[in-house]
């Protein structure tokens, strides 16, 4: 059983935490990551899916703070993973995106686990339209990614709107 806790009700849906992660719930997990990574990284061929899709059952086995979202029907669609105050994954099934449900979870993440930084792939302009629309702002870019792959990485970290300390043009 999943050990349920700190959840809020969106419309339908639950948003909460588990610490159980069961191979089900990784199985569940990872197929909602690749249907989310299929339709949004539209620059990362099938072997490379293939080869970072190897490595995500241990990020989610290993992170802090994995956070679900159920639907009534008990369904879930879409999850986040933070480690201390760094979002390091959001991803939700292709049909559930455009309903604020992202936003939702994200502000969730910020409230209760004090996310203050992200890092996006610069290839997928709609991760980034979504941060920057949420209040983040790049401050560094890469060429490659952290294995060394050709993908462009933006770091963004979520700005103070009173001291604005990191603006979007600004980068390292």
């Amino acid at each position: 059983d999943l050990d349920k806790f700190q959840f809020v009700g969106v419309n339908d849906r639950k948003i909460y935490e588990v610490s159980a992660r069961t191979t089900l719930l990784l199985e569940d997990l990872l197929n909602i990551w690749e249907a989310s990574v299929r339709a949004t990284h539209f620059f990362l061929s099938d072997e490379a899916i293939h080869q970072i899709k190897e490595y995500v059952p241990q990020a989610l086995r290993e992170v802090a703070h994995l956070i679900l979202v159920e639907t009534a029907r008990g369904e879930w669609i879409g999850f986040m993973e933070i480690e201390q105050s760094r979002l390091e994954m959001l991803f939700l099934l292709p049909e559930e995106r455009g309903k604020g449900i992202g936003k939702q979870l994200l502000q969730y993440g910020i409230q209760n686990f004090g996310i203050q930084e992200v890092t996006v792939n610069e290839q997928n302009p709609q991760a980034v339209g979504f941060y920057e629309h949420m209040g983040f702002a790049a401050y560094k870019r890469t060429d490659n990614d952290e294995e060394g792959n050709p993908f462009p990485l933006l770091y963004m970290r979520l700005v103070d709107n009173f001291s604005n300390t990191f603006p979007a043009n600004k980068m390292e």
